[in-house]
């Protein structure tokens, strides 16, 4: 049963629509006396968030736009086949482990993940595949099938990825960098690790063959970065993956974003809203300080009007869209709007969500379909930011692993397409359905012989649709693109640098965009975030 039927069938859920909110009222609390948290958005990271400010005492409101949480992974449901709206590829269990231990309880009490072998099958526009793995012998052997003089080259890239996988994800990934002296404190570190390159860079110094290259660079794209941009601290994903492996949640993404909802509701006491749109975060006068401005939050006010008050308050939506549009221009001396503006953000993403009435047994649950050309791509999508007349595809078949994700006999898939933000220009209402055709024709050629013919279920979602959707500025996909000017201390803080008590988590800010980062960036409120304590001798003033 899908997470969305599971709560339909709970009427005692604390799962609250806007329409029937007025009649429940809230889910029990800490305690009366206990400081209020609302958090602004109910993606992974919004919801981590809760949990974890739940855990240690606050009484925590979980307001969502959409009539669903989820975020961008919430899940679509159409003719049968139930689709994860976005992210899948599990890869760092033990954050979301975490998260159930906090409430006394275990994952595997609410959620199934199984192994995924091979992580990725990686198709060559000529036909050739890699199958990448955890399994350092088969790796090798997959390396020397291609190029045996790069076997030697690809045990040193890995040895050099778990190097920075220590440091920077087990040492740095849940560590916030809110001053300067943060990140001059790690530099001589960095500049050990190589940090000033690339991705693409750090791997072609290990690497030469040019079809290896693009297998070991990929990862970026899973993050919303450009390989060749990108700080080569994200090479530290391949070591991640090996050592935790890449898992699939049975019933997708939406039994995990089911299950931390009910951590909310159901083991703290907390409450989720769905419909519940916050047009701007309450501000008070607070005393001057070094860290932040002269404001400090103290709720939120809906679309619908009504307020909720908070002694804090966390905002898992974009961070560029909540400093613009959430707080007035006067609260805000350090990130203004042309600071906002000025961000680099990521790509965006076609996403094409369908189902056929037959199967595609060979077709592996993770495939990436790599087009002629790559850095050219690259360039036209985070540069020229254009729509070029190729692509590279990533292909997702859930019913690999999971067939009740379709009905009997049907196989459900994404396919998603790296295309640029709205700065190209690019009208998705006209170019859509053409965009999906041309893809549809390529998967028919490749890996999935007469599509068309097979189709019975068929949605899109565009840039445009990140936009409307997700509130995400200029419709990108992942937020601020992950270069090194826009990592650690120099991406948006967890703790606002313009509000007291207004924190972000989600891709937006520190450590970044993917599951792992997401879920970091709840953890680093565990260390920004001030006792409930703090907040009791520091209440709002009433109204």
């Amino acid at each position: 049963m899908s997470w969305t039927r599971r709560l339909a069938a709970r009427p005692d859920a604390t799962l609250l629509s806007e329409r029937d909110h007025a009649e429940n009222g809230h889910a029990p609390n800490a305690g009366p006396e206990a400081p209020r948290a609302v958090v602004i958005g109910a993606g992974l990271g919004g919801l981590a968030a809760a949990i974890r400010l739940g855990a240690r005492g606050f009484r925590v409101t979980v307001l969502e736009r959409l009539g669903q949480p989820g975020g961008r992974a919430r899940v679509f449901e159409q003719d049968g086949f139930t689709f994860d709206a976005g992210p899948t590829v599990v890869t760092a269990p033990f954050l979301f482990e975490e998260l159930w231990q906090l409430c006394g309880k275990e994952l595997s009490d609410d959620v199934e993940l199984r192994e995924v072998s091979p992580f990725y099958r990686i198709r060559f526009d000529d036909g050739s595949a890699f199958d990448y793995t955890g399994d350092p012998e088969a790796m090798r052997r997959e390396v020397a099938r291609f190029s045996p003089e790069d076997v030697d080259g690809y045990e040193q890239f890995f040895e050099k990825s778990k190097e920075i996988f220590e440091v920077g994800f087990e040492e740095l990934g849940h560590v916030p960098f809110g001053r300067l002296r943060d990140m001059l404190r790690i530099v001589p570190a960095m500049a050990a690790l190589g940090s000033h390159r690339s991705v693409y860079g750090l791997v072609s110094k290990y690497i030469d063959d040019p079809k290896l290259r693009r297998v070991f660079s990929f990862h970026p794209l899973l993050v919303g970065g450009n390989p060749f941009s990108t700080t080569s601290i994200y090479a530290l994903i391949a070591f991640l993956e090996r050592k935790w492996r890449v898992w699939y949640a049975m019933g997708g993404t939406g039994a995990l974003v089911s299950g931390m909802a009910d951590l909310v509701t159901e083991e703290l006491g907390g409450t989720v809203r769905t419909g519940a749109e916050v047009e701007e975060i309450l501000l008070e006068d607070a005393p001057q300080s070094d860290a932040v401005g002269d404001a400090r939050a103290t709720g939120v006010r809906l679309a619908s009007g009504e307020r909720v008050e908070a002694d804090l308050v966390v905002s898992n939506a974009d961070v560029g869209f909540t400093y613009k549009h959430l707080l007035p221009q006067e609260a805000r001396t350090r990130w203004t709007d042309q600071r906002v503006d000025d961000l680099r953000q990521s790509m965006s993403l076609f996403v094409w969500y369908f189902g056929t009435d037959r199967q595609y047994a060979d077709v592996a649950h993770h495939t990436i379909l790599l087009g002629e050309r790559y850095e050219a791509l690259l360039d036209d999508i985070f540069h020229e930011k254009k729509l070029a007349d190729d692509f590279s595809l990533y292909l997702h078949r859930p019913t690999h692993t999971d067939p009740s994700m379709a009905p009997e006999g049907h196989d459900a898939f994404y396919v998603l397409s790296p295309v640029p933000h709205l700065e190209s220009g690019t009208d998705w209402r006209k170019e859509a359905e053409p965009y999906r055709r041309k893809v549809s024709r390529y998967l028919s050629r490749t890996v999935l012989p007469d599509l068309e013919d097979h189709l019975v279920t068929s949605r899109m979602l565009t840039p445009q649709d990140f936009r409307d959707d997700y509130l995400s500025l200029k419709g990108a996909a992942f937020g601020p693109e992950p270069v090194l000017t826009q990592s650690a201390y120099f991406r948006p803080h967890n703790e606002s640098e313009d509000v007291e008590h207004l924190y972000f988590a989600g891709a937006g800010t520190h450590p970044g965009a993917g599951m792992p980062g997401v879920l970091s960036t709840a953890r680093v409120l565990d260390t920004v975030v001030p006792d409930p304590a703090h907040f009791r001798s520091h209440a709002p003033a009433k109204r």
